[in-house]
């Protein structure tokens, strides 16, 4: 039965440049190894996908949605539904010395930023230098070949791989819970200083109110937990403690 919009896949991809046969993408490690793109810092697993939401390129979105759970497909993605067509108005040609003291860094093939565009340089000479900002796969036919592995149905399933798409943690050390409307997330203590991690948590409670059915509150927890070895920490609690008022001695009478 094919996915509704919205449906949480997990899916292998291996993308290619039809007629060149230049990697861009792979979720397995032997194919990123085939394809000359391994990234040894790289957790190869498959990959989250929100069919229909534009987490993959409009193509592969649109094949997706007219796909089954176990099946495998190849297809041929034109460059409208890609990586766009080329626009010739988009290559520019500049003064070197716009670039400063980075000029002596210029190079046929790098990258270049400028005026907040990325884009590549093309050919240099006469002290000029020609950058195409069309994005590096433009006009180019992509072979994408898919796998649907599992579609998630399971809440606890769903909130989990929801949260680790923005986290990078081991997910057995994810236990969230999700009763009464209300998901509990409590995040192991590697997360607390990974950079832009306040705006991390808004992401992930913007992903399970919009795909989590019922979900009302997001709750994430951060338990911080005393480093003292248990023997300090009772001989400093007994130090603070009061000592029992102590039962003084009758008073003598004197005798008459």
């Amino acid at each position: 039965m094919p996915f509704e919009k919205g449906s949480l896949i997990l899916a292998n991809f291996t993308a290619r440049v039809k007629e060149t046969g230049e990697g861009i993408d792979a979720t397995i490690e032997d194919d990123a190894k085939k394809l000359g793109i391994h990234d040894a810092t790289r957790k190869y697993e498959p990959r989250l996908v929100a069919v229909g939401d534009s987490w993959v390129l409009q193509g592969v979105d649109e094949t997706l949605l007219k796909a089954d759970a176990g099946q495998k497909i190849t297809i041929d993605i034109p460059p409208e539904k890609a990586f766009g067509i080329r626009d010739s108005a988009k290559v520019r040609l500049l003064p070197v010395r716009r670039f400063g003291d980075k000029a002596e860094q210029l190079s046929v093939g790098a990258e270049v930023e400028v005026d907040g565009r990325v884009g590549i340089i093309k050919l240099m000479g006469s002290g000029r230098v020609q950058i195409d900002f069309n994005h590096r796969y433009a006009g180019k036919i992509i072979q994408y070949d898919i796998e649907v592995v599992k579609a998630l149905n399971d809440d606890q399933e769903k909130i989990k791989a929801l949260v680790l798409r923005r986290v990078p943690i081991e997910a057995d050390k994810l236990q969230p819970t999700f009763e009464n409307g209300v998901i509990t997330l409590k995040l192991p203590s590697e997360t607390y200083l990974v950079e832009g991690i306040q705006i991390i948590k808004r992401a992930i409670a913007s992903d399970l109110f919009k795909y989590i059915k019922g979900a009302e509150k997001v709750e994430i927890v951060e338990e911080y937990l005393s480093t003292k070895p248990k023997e300090e920490q009772k001989e400093v609690s007994a130090q603070a403690k009061p000592e029992e008022a102590k039962e003084e001695p009758p008073i003598a009478k004197a005798s008459a």
